[in-house]
């Protein structure tokens, strides 16, 4: 077969229509021959998928494969671009994310994002955290201070920055600032994770402050990152999931699909032989 012939591979992680139907667990992602166009250009294609929730799984594959596009289909970041669209279904919760009844301010209060680079805003660390639940509603100053503390501490963050709330988050060093942008992700409330190659930009010691507290926020939260760092997908991810030139190759339990991949593509893929 082909690179460019690559189909949806049924795994543990895959599912058929059917198998997700009855999915109840919070955070449940369900992907059921999505295609995602840019214009004219199809970037993925018929994608089934199925992310379980409370685990971390690593989107892995060469860069232009469909990763981000995947990952950024999941709270429809990609809608902000012009002549987008899309096939089949994408579900969380059995709810059809495009559906046209769907509120995607809603949906990415449940589906929170941190990207490749740190994005604080020039405000403080405690306006950072604050910052969405006060354009939720929330002004009660006793209720956010302690949104602002919870979110802090499970992004491993509240011991280093307790005694400087009001100081510019940009004074943080990188690693602190990627670990700020978690917590405001988390100030949401959310069910779910995204990460866009998270630790790409940090150096080794941040990068594994960032590792710990995906293993500690899996407990929690259906995370899914994306990642160029195959040792890193190994260490921080349950499941996994190739891509290549927009198609899902293969997708499994992390250790078998790292240790015995089924597809040659993957094999090679894993090996270096491309990439």
């Amino acid at each position: 077969m082909s690179a460019a012939s690559a189909g949806p591979q049924r795994s543990q992680v895959l599912a058929t229509p059917k198998a997700a139907v009855g999915q109840t667990h919070p955070g449940t992602i369900t992907a059921d021959d999505f295609s995602f166009w840019y214009g004219k250009v199809q970037a993925l294609h018929k994608v089934s998928l199925l992310i379980p929730p409370r685990s971390v799984t690593a989107l892995v594959g060469p860069s232009g494969c469909g990763k981000s596009t995947f990952l950024r289909s999941i709270n429809r970041l990609n809608d902000v671009i012009p002549g987008v669209r899309t096939d089949g279904l994408l579900l969380l919760d059995n709810t059809d994310i495009y559906a046209s009844r769907v509120d995607v301010v809603a949906l990415r209060q449940r589906v929170g994002m941190v990207f490749q680079r740190w994005n604080p805003f020039p405000k403080s660390i405690y306006d950072n955290v604050a910052y969405g639940p006060r354009i939720n509603g929330t002004r009660d100053g006793a209720t956010l201070d302690e949104i602002v503390e919870q979110s802090l501490r499970r992004a491993a963050l509240w011991d280093e920055a307790k005694d400087r709330l009001r100081a510019s988050a940009l004074t943080l060093s990188g690693g602190q600032q990627q670990r700020l942008c978690i917590a405001r992700a988390l100030a949401n409330n959310p069910e779910v994770l995204l990460l866009d190659e998270p630790a790409s930009a940090l150096d080794p010691i941040a990068t594994q402050r960032v590792e710990e507290l995906l293993y500690e926020l899996k407990a929690e939260l259906t995370i899914v990152i994306v990642t160029h760092n195959l040792q890193q997908a190994a260490r921080v991810s349950n499941h996994a999931a190739f891509f290549y030139l927009g198609h899902l190759v293969e997708a499994g339990i992390t250790e078998q699909l790292f240790t015995s991949p089924r597809e040659q593509r993957t094999e090679a893929y894993l090996t270096g032989r491309f990439g």
